[in-house]
This record gives structure tokens, sequence and C-alpha cells, in this order.
């Protein structure tokens, strides 16, 4: 055997040995639709590099891709509610997101929002029931010796799952509401003053009428979470686990945060070692597009493309709404890719094709795009960045619209009200950032910073996952803020006590100053050199002041004077100008 033949051999033998020894097992708790699609793409690598990946899915479900994924294992479980049930919650719950959320004064704002997450919430304990009441399920989970977790903490339970199979955890998250399990699960640091809480619609430059909107934002998205949504949580995680608990010390032991944002979208605010930001690991170059779609695009000349999609949100549109738009998009000179499900509408122009489905990022990916019409996805939103193309954003709910807030400040985009525009609005919407080129070059710039990365974000995604499997956890990177009482998270208690001490040395000093009757007192300091006295000197202005008939007050550092009088108290602070002041008819040293 030739010596090159015995060297291929022995690294493949030693990659064979390597590989083996760092595959891990990989438990997975997801959320459907977008969230899904974001989560494959890790799964997917995770996969490649030979790690074994399990999926937990309910046996009514929308879009999780069972047979296109052979190389994931999908755990079914049977589910409380049936698929029709399922789909009428989620259709009633989008409807109203949609249509009523947007309509509501600030007050019915979070009384319908309680409505919505209280139903949501309904359902997701259920989800979370019919996985640890399974005493099957959980056997076969307990067996199969899991490395780690990867969930999406926006329907709880992958933290249960973590602490009852012992295992690491991994969250892979956008953000929740209000930003709350970011700051009472995760430990972020997030000062109200600058960063504007998920789902407050502002930016990071506020207004004092917008520092006073979002703090506003802030406590009631607290009273929400601490009275409806934990307060849930807490009853049921106690049960399953036979002690005290509450959801966000369970969801506190995750082990890393992978948070589906990045720099060039989000706004800068405080981080902590355990999270990652990792938002567009899903981009990708443009690929080939199909023949038809492809004939269409090149037919559209110098004008270019308009790409439009709603994501999968792509059925909730009413037909009044659709014409609307249509009539819109008919006027502007470049074709329109739209994607569409439902009724043609009535005012569709002669330079718009309906789609069920189209290869977006491929076309966002296309020289000849000129445009992105979007719900503000936040996976559409980073296919944009990542092209370099402007967007017209009209969000629907969630997240949609801090996202459009956020390319809207950064000059990457404008907004149009869903429910409110005219067909001549989006026609201006479209026109301004087609033909106004610092749309253009601001939205290059977002795609010049995110390509400005010195690991891609889905690399790091895997690494993290793999790093916790590898030192099985990270609580090396955690915060000691979460072993900490809210009172000492913001030392409170330690103001408390520093106040307690000046009062009670003001109170010392005023019943002092009492006490010297007529004579009055002197006040005596020798300002920030205080500590300069040598002992000597100390000792002549102590036999000095003790021979005075007035009480003195001292400031002085070092060793007591031997010759102090029984008339001079030593202070290493006094409130000299109050002292001055309140006293002024007696003398001053």
């Amino acid at each position: 055997m030739s010596v090159k033949m015995k060297v291929t051999l022995f690294l493949l033998q030693l990659s064979g040995f390597f590989g083996s020894g760092s595959a891990g097992k990989v438990l997975v708790w997801p959320v459907e639709f977008s969230h899904w699609l974001n989560l494959r793409i890790i799964l997917d690598e995770l996969v490649k590099k030979d790690h074994e990946v399990t999926v937990l899915i309910p046996s009514a479900s929308f879009s999780y891709e069972v047979g296109n994924t052979s190389t994931t294992e999908f755990e079914k479980y049977p589910a409380s509610l049936s698929m029709a049930e399922v789909e009428e919650l989620f259709m009633d719950t989008i409807r109203k997101y949609v249509y009523e959320l947007p309509k509501q004064s600030f007050c019915g704002y979070f009384l319908l929002f309680q409505e919505l997450t209280w139903e949501d919430s309904k359902y997701f304990e259920s989800l979370c029931k019919d996985v640890v009441f399974n005493k099957e399920l959980m056997t076969k989970l307990q067996n199969s010796s899991f490395d780690v977790i990867v969930a999406d903490p926006f329907i709880p339970c992958g933290d249960l799952l973590a602490e009852i199979l012992k295992i690491p955890l991994v969250y892979s998250l956008r953000y929740f509401p209000g930003s709350t399990y970011e700051k009472y699960s995760g430990g972020l640091p997030l000062p109200p003053s600058y960063v504007p809480i998920a789902q407050s619609e502002l930016s990071d430059r506020m207004t004092f009428m917008e520092r006073v909107q979002n703090l506003i934002y802030v406590l009631s998205f607290d009273f929400w979470f601490q009275n409806f949504n934990e307060k849930r949580w807490n009853q049921f995680y106690s049960e399953v686990l036979g002690r005290p608990t509450t959801l966000s010390e369970m969801m506190g032991k995750a082990d890393v945060w992978l948070i589906r944002t990045y720099w060039d979208l989000e706004f800068p605010h405080p981080v902590l070692p355990n999270f990652e930001y990792v938002g567009g690991l899903h981009c990708r170059p443009a690929k080939p597009l199909p023949k038809e779609i492809e004939d269409f695009v090149q037919s559209s000349g110098e004008h270019g493309v308009v790409v439009f999609s709603l994501g999968s949100m792509v059925g909730t549109l009413t037909e009044e709404r659709a014409n609307v738009i249509a009539a819109g998009l008919a006027q502007i000179p470049q074709k329109v890719l739209w994607r569409f499900e439902g009724k043609k509408p009535d005012t569709l122009g002669t330079n718009t094709r309906l789609y069920k489905w189209i290869p977006q990022n491929d076309l966002l990916g296309h020289p000849k795009t000129r445009a992105f019409i979007t719900h503000g996805g936040t996976n559409g939103i980073y296919e944009a960045i990542y092209h370099g193309i402007p967007v017209v954003g009209i969000p629907l709910f969630g997240d949609q619209f801090d996202n459009i807030v956020h390319m809207k400040t950064k000059g990457a985009g404008v907004r149009v009200d869903f429910l409110t525009m005219s067909s001549t609005d989006l026609l201006h919407a479209v026109k301004t950032v087609t033909n106004d080129p610092s749309y253009k070059d601001n939205v290059m710039r977002l795609s010049r910073i995110h390509h400005d990365q010195p690991v891609k974000p889905l690399d790091r995604a895997v690494f993290w996952i793999e790093y916790v499997m590898r030192h099985k956890g990270a609580k090396h990177l955690r915060v000691a803020a979460h072993d900490l009482a809210w009172y000492q998270y913001y030392s409170l208690d330690v103001l408390g006590f520093l106040l307690a001490c000046v009062v009670t040395v003001i109170f010392e000093i005023e019943d002092f100053i009492q006490s010297s009757g007529e004579h009055g007192v002197v006040v005596f300091s020798l300002g920030s050199i205080v500590g300069t006295l040598t002992e000597e000197r100390a000792n002549v202005i102590a036999a000095g002041l003790a021979q005075i008939p007035q009480k003195v007050l001292c400031r002085f550092e070092g060793k007591k004077p031997d010759t102090l009088g029984s008339n001079t108290r030593l202070y290493k602070w006094i409130p000299q100008n109050d002292l001055l002041g309140k006293h002024r008819e007696m003398p001053e040293t």
C-alpha cells in the first residue's frame, strides 16, 4: 500500500473518530410559521454537522414540513385540539390582531391585547400539557439522553422540558411583547430612556414625550406580564414540578439566547455575554429564477420589478383591501410579482402577476428588483437588507410594526397603514422609494454592515449551540442579576442604607447644635486638604478649640487628637453650606 493511500486512510479514520465524538443529540421545541422557517435553517446546519435533531410537533399543525426534511426526526405527539379547532383559533386571533387591535385607544389596546394573549396562552398551555403529561413520550425523551434543547420561548415549555430532562437550554427569539422575557428571564438591561420597548413603535432618538410614552408602555407591559401571562404559567409549572416556581425562574436558566436580529436593523443597547445576535442567518445569495418568472422580470425593461408579499399572512386580506392594493400597483411603471391567495382583485393591473408562492430571496437578489412591499416580518426584512432593496412596509401585527419603524428611521423604507391606506397612498409610497436614491443608498449601507461580520450569523448560531453541548451548559456566562431580588438589582437597599446614614448624621449634628445653648457652634473645615494635617498640628488645633465656650463641628480625617475637648465632634463629612446658612449668626472659623 502506498504512503499516500495510508495517509488518506489514517485521515479518514481520524475524521470519523472526531466526528462521532463531537456529534450531539438536539431536542427542539419550535413555533410555527416564520419562527419555524428561521429555526429550520439552524437545524439543517446542525444535521450537516452530524448532530441528531429531534423536533417535537403536535398532531395538529400547519407549517412543519415533515416529509421534506428527512434528515431531521419529527416526534409527533397527540394534541388536545383538532386541526379544525386550531385553524379556527388561529384565524380568529389573526383577524383581531390585524383588523381590531390597531383601531383601539391606548387602554383599549391593552385590554384587547390581554384578551388575545390569554386565549393564545390557553392554547400554548394545552400543547405543553400534551407533552409533559404524556408518560410514554416523556419516558422516551428521558431515555434518549439529549445534550441540549433548542426552543423558541414564544410558546413556553422548552424551559420546563429542560428542567425535567436536566439538559442545557438554548433559546431562539426575535423578541417578546414588551421585551419582558428578555428583561425578567434573560436579565437584559434595557433602559427606557433610550431603548424603545418592543412594540412601542418608537426609535432610540426619543423626544421627552416619547420617553414618557415609552415608560408608560414599559409599565403597562410589565403589569400585563406579571399579572396575566406569568401568573398563569407559574401555577402550571409549579404543578408539574411539584414545588413552587415561576416562569421567569425557569426561563432564566437558559444558557444562551440567540436573538434573530443584528445591529444593522437593531438600535444599539446593552447586551450580556450569553446573548448572541444572529439576524439574517437564513439569508443567502440569489439563485436563478424559474424560467416563467425570469421572463416576466426581464419584460420589465429599465423600470424593473416590485416584489410584494405578506408572508405567511398572505390569506388574511379582505376583498376590499386587495382591490385597494391592486389599484395602487396598477399605476406604477414597474412590473409587480405579488404573492397572493384568494379571489383575483377586480382592479388588478396588466403589470401585476399573482403567485401562490414566489422565490422571494432570489427575486430580492435580482438586479431588476427596485422595491419590496412587505408586511415587515423579520425574515423578509433581513432578505431586503441582505440584498440591498428598499421597502414599503404594510405592518399587520407583532414585531412587524417595530421592524418597519427601524427601517424607516434608518432611511431604508417607508410605511403605509394597512387599514386606512388608499390606492394613492400606496402609489406614492412605491414612487418614493423607487425615485428617491437616498432609500437605495441607505439600504445598501445597511447591507454592507450586515455583510461585514467576522463570522456569519448562521455559523455563530451553530457555534453557540455546539458550545453549550460541549460544556454541558454555559452558566459561566449567566450574570449574577438572576440571583438578586428586584430591590437589590436596582440597589434600592443600598440607597436606603446610605440615605439612613445621611439622615442619622444630620439628626445627630442637629442634636449637637441644639445642645450648644446660647453659645452656639463653630464650624471648622480645611476643605479637600483635610487629610494633610500632621499629628502635632492637629493636637495644637484641638487644644485651642477645647478652650472655647462654643460646641465645635470639625471636619477631620486621621488619628483622633489626644487634646480633643469634650465640646468638639469630628466628622469625615459635614453639610457645610447648610450649617453656615442655618446658623448664620454663629462665628465661623
